[in-house]
């Protein structure tokens, strides 16, 4: 059985979940299916100009904190960006022009790694590129994608698609058309998945 991974690189949690989740659906023998959307429209659907996390200062002092702990169980390290939340539509882009390629996954971790465990900025094409050159790729071929229009409409497709699904938030997985929202409904998502077989 496939599970779609919905996910922002602009969010915090989809990070957690991206460096976890293909060991997880290995052992229950699910397959993943990386989907790449963009937080943002959603948002401005729910009258937000930025992450709620920014909204809501409690809200947001607990994310960090939570963070730091459940980062430190899963051996990951964690550098809060500046700006929070980054841009993440040239990242969203790359990632969809690389849908079907073997290292697709390995893309998306790096993006995240660079984001929350460097500290770097995902809006940068010098970050992104050097992603793409540790991955043994072209830079210039899979930077030179993110203009094409074949990309930015099927980037606009999946925020769409992911919007029609009821998603509301990153990280997000569907089961056919049961949702699972949040780093800490993986497990059960992916069981979900294992029993659909």
């Amino acid at each position: 059985m496939t599970l779609d991974f919905w996910f922002d690189f602009a969010s915090t949690y989809s990070y957690l979940a991206a460096m976890r989740i293909e060991e997880a659906a290995t052992v229950r023998g699910v397959v993943v299916r990386w989907r790449p959307f963009l937080l943002g429209p959603i948002f401005a659907a729910q009258g937000w100009t930025t992450s709620p996390f920014n909204i809501y200062e409690a809200k947001g002092r607990y994310m960090w904190r939570d963070m730091e702990r459940l980062a430190g169980e899963g051996g990951h390290a964690l550098v809060r960006p500046e700006p929070f939340p980054q841009n993440s539509l040239k990242a969203a882009r790359l990632a969809i022009s690389a849908d079907g390629e073997t290292w697709q996954p390995s893309l998306c971790r790096g993006i995240f790694q660079a984001e929350f465990a460097e500290g770097r900025d995902i809006s940068d094409a010098t970050t992104l590129a050097a992603v793409v050159e540790s991955l043994g790729q072209d830079t210039g071929t899979w930077l030179g994608r993110i203009q094409e229009q074949g990309v930015k409409d099927t980037l606009r497709a999946q925020t769409e698609a992911a919007m029609a699904a009821g998603i509301f938030g990153a990280p997000s997985f569907t089961v056919g058309t049961e949702l699972f929202w949040g780093n800490d409904r993986l497990d059960q998502a992916l069981a979900w998945a294992a029993a659909e077989r």
